[in-house]
């Protein structure tokens, strides 16, 4: 079973991921050597006094359009730079909407090199000849592909074992199951006169399963009936 995982992420906003990489279950994994992650600047393959990595689009139209060479030129060399090939992975409104069945793929791979996009998007060449895949978060735009990469690096890494405490958190939660996780609650057992459900309290551990299987069957049902229905297909 895959016990460590590499994530490299290429950017122009390399500072972007200090704090975040630093703390919580990411900083712990990182510190346990569970996880590493590489961050490379993109300007570092452009070419040029002012290092740019962007042009005007063919055809007209607003913003800037990220080059093909230098991000080419960065996939080349971190690609043989060691270790496991990387999955290469560009983060773009485009690809196909990330979910929890493709984090478990990705932890399989071993490494994955996240590629940030920008500004109106990247030369269209590298998603069609270069990449391995694109990916998308959610049907919304951002303005880069920079928290897109800690999204896909977060759900990826707290699959490892070892990085989650409770393995069971993470068999139990939503999607891992292919339904949403069931309702949960804590002490007090009433608050401002709303109660947690008699069964909870009970101690009839059978009673409580049962409970939280058809919580969860109702919650997917009422939120996401579309889950239902891939486990029906």
């Amino acid at each position: 079973m895959l016990t460590q995982m590499r994530f490299d992420i290429l950017t122009i906003f390399p500072d972007y991921f200090g704090a975040p990489l630093s703390c919580g279950l990411l900083g712990k994994a990182i510190a346990a050597g569970k996880v590493s992650v590489g961050v490379h600047d993109l300007r570092g393959w452009a070419e040029g006094p002012h290092r740019q990595v962007d042009d005007t689009p063919y055809g007209g139209g607003p913003g800037m359009v990220m080059k093909p060479e230098p991000i080419w030129k960065a996939i080349d060399a971190i690609r043989q730079d060691g270790g496991t090939r990387p999955l290469v992975v560009l983060l773009s409104p485009q690809g196909d909407v990330f979910e929890h069945r493709r984090a478990r793929a990705y932890l399989e791979s071993g490494r994955l090199l996240l590629i940030c996009g920008r500004y109106e998007g990247v030369d269209h060449r590298i998603a069609e000849h270069v990449v391995d895949e694109t990916l998308s978060i959610g049907d919304y735009v951002l303005a880069g592909g920079e928290a897109a990469a800690l999204v896909v690096i977060e759900a990826v890494a707290r699959l490892l074992p070892g990085v989650v405490g409770n393995p069971a958190s993470v068999d139990e939660e939503s999607f891992a199951t292919g339904l949403l996780d069931y309702p949960q609650y804590t002490r007090p057992p009433e608050f401002r006169g709303w109660r947690v459900p008699d069964t909870l309290l009970s101690g009839d551990h059978a009673q409580i399963d049962a409970w939280r299987r058809a919580q969860a069957k109702a919650l997917t049902q009422r939120k996401r009936p579309d889950l239902l229905e891939r486990i029906r297909g």
